[in-house]
Order: structure tokens, then C-alpha cells, then sequence
């Protein structure tokens, strides 16, 4: 286990990055400068979380590398596309197709079953899932007896689950969760950070987490961490004890 300073993102090597990034939020002096000047890249095939105190910009940060939110001034690339300054509709596009989503409140659609849920990403693509994949998954994340349930029939680690299926089902390039343990109790937690760890090591998945959990951000190859809206380190090869102590010095203005 290693903390360090963080080293220029190579650009061409990570599945996704950011340059020089600014988001402001506001104007006058009412404005808030949620990211200032991040520069950061995330290697592929490496499971890494975000982390850093309340108000730090890490959820900020990930909506821009998503493509969910649109920044100030800087760069996003995804793979070798740059995403900063495009319309609307290609984001969107991008996102359907090269990005998959897990977040804190499952975001299911409750008129669907599970299968029809998992689906739904690749349905609106127009593309047919990969039959291999799908029953990977389904066998993987425990969920071959719950594919005809709604969500309003399943429990939270369940729907969770759910949810990461539809995240991995069209192998995006990258998989973003954002807090994805949050309305999980423990064991149920445990899981689902097993199962991105996995997806990882056996699909080669890229994988970017923002958590304020340090037993969460233990399951990680790397943490990311933010302080004021900058890059203020990372950790290599984490555990509890390491993101704790970052933590604790952070809040304490080390």
C-alpha cells in the first residue's frame, strides 16, 4: 500500500479521463467552483473509487466523466472520444451505448420485470443482448429464480443486483457507481462490492466508484482523492486502515 501524488493522466492508455477540468456552479459571487482544474485518468480493467470529504466534488466529478453533467471548462475523454462540448443527443447516445450506470437508489423501472430491466439499456439501443453474458450474469449475481419479478417484489440487495446486471449486460467500457452500497445493509453491501470486483478480474470491466466508505473503498485497486474540488492523492492497493488515515488527514487540512 502506497499514497502518493498523482502522476499527469495518460490520456491514451485510460478508459476514461479528465483534463484540466473546471465546473462552476452559479455566478457572481454566489458562484461555487466545484471542480478546479481535476486532472485525472482511470486505467481499463481496474476497479477505482473516488473519494474525499462532503463537498469535495467527487460526485460532480463522475457526472462529468459520465457525461451526465457538462463542465465549465476542460476535457472528458472516453476512450479516445472527447466528450466536452458535444450536443445533447450524442452524450445521450454515449452513454446508452459505451457507459453503464449503478446508483445509490437502484433506479429500476417498476412496471418491468428483472430481466426486462436488465435489458432495457440494450432494448432502447436497438441492440440484442449477448445470450452467454446474460446468463452469466443472471447465474453470477444469483438472480435466475427473480427474472420475472418487479422490483416492488424484490429485496434491496436484490434490486441492486438487478441493477448491476443492466450496468454489465452490454459490456460497456466503463461502469460507473455512484455509492452503490448506500441503501444496502452490510452483507448485502459485501456483495455487490464483490461482484464489481469480480466483474473486473473475470470480464476485464472498468470500473470508477465514489464512496465515503472506507471498508468500500478497500475492495478497489486505487483511490482517487479529492479535497476542494482538486486532486489532493491517491492510494495504491488500499485498505481500510490506509483510506481511513487519508480521510482523517484530509478533513484535518493535512
Amino acid at each position: 500500500m502506497t499514497t502518493h501524488a498523482p502522476a499527469p493522466p495518460d490520456t491514451s492508455r485510460a478508459a476514461v479521463a479528465a483534463v484540466d477540468l473546471v465546473k462552476v456552479y452559479g455566478s457572481g459571487d454566489t458562484a461555487v467552483r466545484a471542480l478546479d482544474g481535476v486532472s485525472v485518468g482511470f486505467g481499463r480493467a481496474a476497479f477505482t473509487a473516488i473519494m474525499g470529504p462532503s463537498g469535495s466534488g467527487k460526485s460532480t466529478l463522475m457526472h462529468c466523466l459520465a457525461g451526465l453533467d457538462t463542465a465549465t471548462s476542460g476535457t472528458v475523454l472516453l476512450g479516445g472520444t472527447i466528450l466536452s462540448g458535444r450536443s445533447d443527443r450524442t452524450l445521450t447516445r454515449v452513454r446508452r451505448e459505451r457507459v453503464g450506470f449503478v446508483f445509490q437508489s437502484f433506479n429500476l423501472l417498476p412496471q418491468l420485470t428483472a430481466a426486462q430491466n436488465i435489458t432495457l439499456p440494450l432494448d432502447l439501443a436497438g441492440r440484442q443482448p449477448d445470450r452467454e453474458l446474460f446468463a452469466h450474469l443472471v447465474g453470477v449475481l444469483g438472480l435466475g429464480d427473480r427474472l420475472g419479478h418487479r422490483p416492488s417484489e424484490l429485496s434491496g440487495g436484490q434490486q441492486q443486483r438487478v441493477a448491476m446486471a443492466r450496468a454489465l449486460v452490454s459490456r460497456p467500457e466503463v461502469v460507473f457507481a455512484d455509492e452503490p452500497t448506500g441503501n444496502l445493509d452490510s452483507r448485502s453491501g459485501a456483495e455487490v462490492l464483490g461482484i464489481l470486483r469480480n466483474s473486473v478480474r473475470d470480464l476485464g470491466q472498468t470500473v470508477v466508484m465514489v464512496t465515503h466508505d472506507p471498508v468500500a473503498a478497500a475492495y478497489a485497486d486505487r483511490v482517487v482523492l479529492l479535497a476542494d474540488g482538486r486532486i489532493a492523492g491517491e492510494i495504491d492497493d488500499p485498505d481500510q486502515g490506509s483510506v481511513t488515515d487519508a480521510l482523517r488527514d484530509l478533513a484535518a487540512g493535512a
